[in-house]
């Protein structure tokens, strides 16, 4: 189950991926705009002020965000839905996809799927974490595969569900798409507060943490949580009163058929 609440601790952090990736869409009346996973819904709302004009859908899997999105009120129509069963219906201008194919196993063949479907000169973005061999998630690892939590939690991680940006502007090249492909490692200084937990825990448990918390019982999450903390507090330690949390990301911004034409 996602917590809203908690996903959104760090929502200015969260979201500055966001506007990087759309400010490199260049659509000015596209007909549809979908975002794939998009939470409690703020920055799709924005996708709505960016284009007026359009149609914008939002859809995710979790009831949760998708309450909480609804609450908005935006010009934005708001649906419980997997993106992995999603299918172009053919006016579909702009697709976003922003920190969500990560939890998909095998999402690279979703790309193929959505490049081939959609409309030529649709635009494909997507931006997952690529932060899985950062000090956080080796502690998370660390931890997982330790006597106590091994068995319930380790299975439960991945070392590294995503690709480099070069492999998917291959794979989208491939498809037919012109394609811009980057990284950017963030420095996000995190507060760190006076008898407050580590602020890197805090972040985790919007995300990270969310499978580990669900299958371990109160106690066994209060005891994880502890151990963990303790090595977050070792990695990153408190400087000037903050915590500098280094977050690399991966983009890509396809246009699909853009290849195909030029050949034609």
């Amino acid at each position: 189950m996602w917590d809203p609440t908690t996903y959104l601790r760090y929502g200015d952090e969260r979201s500055r991926p966001f506007h990087d990736l759309v400010a490199r869409i260049p659509a000015e009346r596209p007909r549809t705009v979908v975002d794939l996973g998009c939470g409690p819904g703020q920055l799709t709302a924005t996708l709505a002020e960016r284009w007026p004009e359009s149609r914008v859908l939002g859809l995710d899997s979790s009831p949760e965000m998708i309450d909480r999105a609804a609450a908005l009120h935006a010009p934005v129509d708001f649906t419980v839905a997997d993106l992995r069963d999603w299918r172009p219906t053919g006016d579909e201008d702009v697709v976003v996809s922003n920190a969500a194919l990560q939890w998909v196993p095998g999402h690279q063949e979703l790309l193929r799927r959505w490049a081939a479907e959609l409309p030529a000169g649709a635009w494909l973005a997507m931006q997952v974490p690529g932060n899985f061999a950062a000090p956080s998630h080796r502690a998370l690892r660390e931890v997982a595969d330790l006597p106590t939590w091994r068995a319930e939690v380790a299975p439960l991680l991945r070392a590294d569900p995503v690709d480099d940006p070069a492999d998917y502007a291959a794979l989208l090249t491939a498809a037919g798409c012109a394609v811009d492909a980057w990284e950017t490692t963030y420095v996000h200084l995190l507060p760190a507060r006076p008898a407050a937990e580590h602020p890197v825990l805090t972040w985790m448990e919007g995300t990270a943490l969310r499978p580990v918390r669900a299958a371990l019982d109160a106690a066994g999450w209060s005891a994880f949580r502890a151990e963990l903390g303790v090595r977050l507090t070792a990695a990153y330690p408190v400087r000037q009163g903050q915590v500098y949390f280094p977050f690399r990301r991966v983009f890509v911004v396809a246009r699909t058929g853009d290849r195909a034409q030029e050949n034609l």
